[in-house]
């Protein structure tokens, strides 16, 4: 059975982003996995960080259950992840353990750091997945299984600059929306919180939203995840596509390397959002 892991800064990233692909893989008879770097500890203002670390805990296994994923627990705080070495080894050691051919992760441009730090920590663990002399986080021997990894779409579909980010990648996450979106029911915390300041279900509409628009781009699928494929260098053949394999008529691969590609997918993506 091959294996696909989901890293994600928060607790309900994954859900957010990234479960509807990950429930997909799990139909195809994949072993799939969560695992958010941060315990959500920031995640409120209305209790201490020790009655919030427990509450997100809670909500995010019973998140994982609902997608069939195994859970894997934090490893800091929120604002906590850092590219630094206590967090490489100990996602690492995750990585070996895990054995994936897939790796679900953040995009390289996002607007906060969280996102992004845990993109790269999540890329090099990966990558020094077969190093034997680089030591993880409890010990665990180096492994030697090619492995892809896919960045998701940053939130509002734009980096920390507001320049639009557009998908290689359109995964048909249609059939599977209202688990998807169970899911992200769980982490109750947030809604209640997100209630009170932005209106009743904001963060389910929001993901409502993002994966409609991301459809709409697909031309294809009603509601969508998006994704782009991280270099194969280091990590697989440069043919890997692991996702394509696996999802066969959910997948749908858009061809944008050349420059007026980029151009035309930009003006389509912009007239798409202001529509």
């Amino acid at each position: 059975m091959q294996s696909a892991i989901a890293i994600a800064a928060h607790p309900d990233d994954i859900e957010f982003y990234m479960a509807g692909t990950l429930l997909l893989l799990k139909q195809a008879g994949w072993q799939t996995h969560c695992l958010n770097v941060a315990s959500g500890s920031c995640g409120s203002v209305k209790w201490n960080a020790a009655k919030t670390r427990d509450v997100r805990r809670r909500e995010a296994r019973r998140s994982a259950k609902i997608l069939g994923a195994y859970w894997h627990g934090p490893l800091c705080d929120d604002l906590e992840i850092l590219y630094e070495l206590r967090l490489l080894r100990r996602l690492a050691g995750v990585i070996r353990e895990v054995i994936p051919t897939i790796v679900l992760t953040h995009s390289p441009q996002d607007y906060m750091e969280d996102h992004v730090n845990t993109c790269r920590l999540a890329v090099t663990a990966a990558f020094a997945r077969g190093m034997p002399n680089f030591q993880t986080t409890p010990t665990r021997r180096a492994i030697e299984n090619p492995v892809t990894v896919y960045h998701a779409m940053p939130h509002g579909l734009c980096d920390g600059l507001r320049m639009r980010i557009i998908p290689e990648i359109f995964v048909n996450t249609t059939p599977v929306h209202e688990t998807k979106r169970n899911a992200l029911a769980c982490h109750r915390s947030q809604k209640e919180w997100l209630d009170l300041s932005q209106g009743l279900d904001s963060y389910l509409k929001a993901m409502d939203g993002m994966s409609l628009t991301i459809g709409k781009m697909s031309r294809a699928f009603r509601h969508a995840e998006g994704w782009r494929r991280h270099s194969t260098l280091g990590f697989c053949a440069e043919q890997a596509d692991p996702l394509r394999d696996a999802l066969a008529d959910n997948y749908n691969r858009i061809g944008n390397t050349l420059p007026d590609g980029w151009y035309k997918w930009h003006q389509r993506f912009d007239k798409i959002c202001t529509t």
